[in-house]
């Protein structure tokens, strides 16, 4: 039974993360004055890149053929660890094995990037291990907070112990520096724009230039299932209140909806930061990651 709803939980993130990316696209666009794609225009953009064949150049190896698929099953096996049906202490999944699980598929993207060979995707390769060594210690020490206090790496027994405690200094603490997690880990402003192709300050854009057709559309779907998979991860073990019954998921949804006009209303209202400016804004993460430890 564990299995079964691990499976359909993953399914269902993996049909819900291109609306959550659309939504996020047409919040930033209402907050520019401009109307804005639809909120189904990522579906649709899948649609048309899944029905296209995959250009390959004939220098590239095995790992560019294989990379989208690693991240892809990477990201969809991480969403099926996030415990939404389970906040009782069943041991959904391990929080430290969903975040290698999406290390592992940006450590395969990065050398994909590599050995296409362009200068572009090898730049956009070594921005991203450049912010990924200051993004994994941030994202583990702000884990750690609630780690530590429920004395278990498992996401069950650590979201059942979030929703148990009371509210403190040191939960606001880890709750800011997740979200500067978030917003580095997902390829948000400031850190990286996903909306730019421009050489000077792609990252994420820069590393799959190379891909098209079917391997781009994966490629596409698990960072937008990444997206969702962070986000929920903010919700449950830093928005943990809810609502007991058949209205739980409506009001899971909600949170997520919440969270995602606040990462929209963050883009906007920021610009994007010189890439050597980044530690900084990461350093953030990792001082109230360890005040809200000291505080605990």
């Amino acid at each position: 039974m564990d299995l079964f709803l691990s499976m359909m939980q993953a399914l269902g993130l993996l049909i819900i993360a291109p609306l959550v990316a659309g939504i996020i696209k047409k919040i930033k666009a209402r907050l520019q004055n401009r109307r804005g794609s639809s909120v189904f225009q990522v579906y649709f953009d899948l649609v048309k890149l899944l029905a296209k064949d995959s250009v390959t150049s004939p220098t590239v190896s095995w790992i560019f053929s294989v990379a989208p698929y690693i991240y892809f099953a990477g990201a969809l096996a991480a969403s099926s660890l996030v415990p939404i049906f389970y906040f009782s202490g069943k041991g959904f999944g391990d929080i430290f094995m969903l975040i290698y699980l999406l290390a592992l598929g940006r450590f395969f993207l990065v050398l994909a990037s590599l050995d296409a060979g362009s200068a572009f995707g090898g730049m956009g390769g070594a921005r991203e291990m450049f912010i990924a060594v200051m993004v994994e210690p941030a994202l583990l020490l702000s884990m750690c907070t609630i780690v530590f206090k429920a004395q278990t790496s498992s996401l069950g027994f650590m979201v059942s112990n979030v929703m148990n405690s009371p509210f403190s200094l040191a939960y606001i603490f880890a709750a800011i520096a997740f979200f500067i997690v978030l917003i580095a880990e997902t390829g948000r402003i400031p850190v990286d724009n996903p909306d730019t192709h421009l050489e000077l300050t792609m990252i994420h854009e820069g590393m799959i230039l190379e891909y098209s057709g079917r391997k781009l559309a994966l490629i596409l779907w698990a960072t937008a299932v990444k997206q969702i998979v962070m986000i929920l991860l903010f919700v449950v073990l830093f928005l943990p209140w809810n609502i007991v019954g058949a209205a739980s998921l409506i009001w899971l949804f909600i949170k997520v909806l919440l969270v995602a006009m606040i990462i929209a209303i963050a883009e906007t209202s920021t610009n994007k930061m010189r890439l050597f400016k980044v530690p900084n804004f990461l350093a953030v993460s990792c001082l109230l990651s360890l005040l809200a430890l000291v505080a605990q």
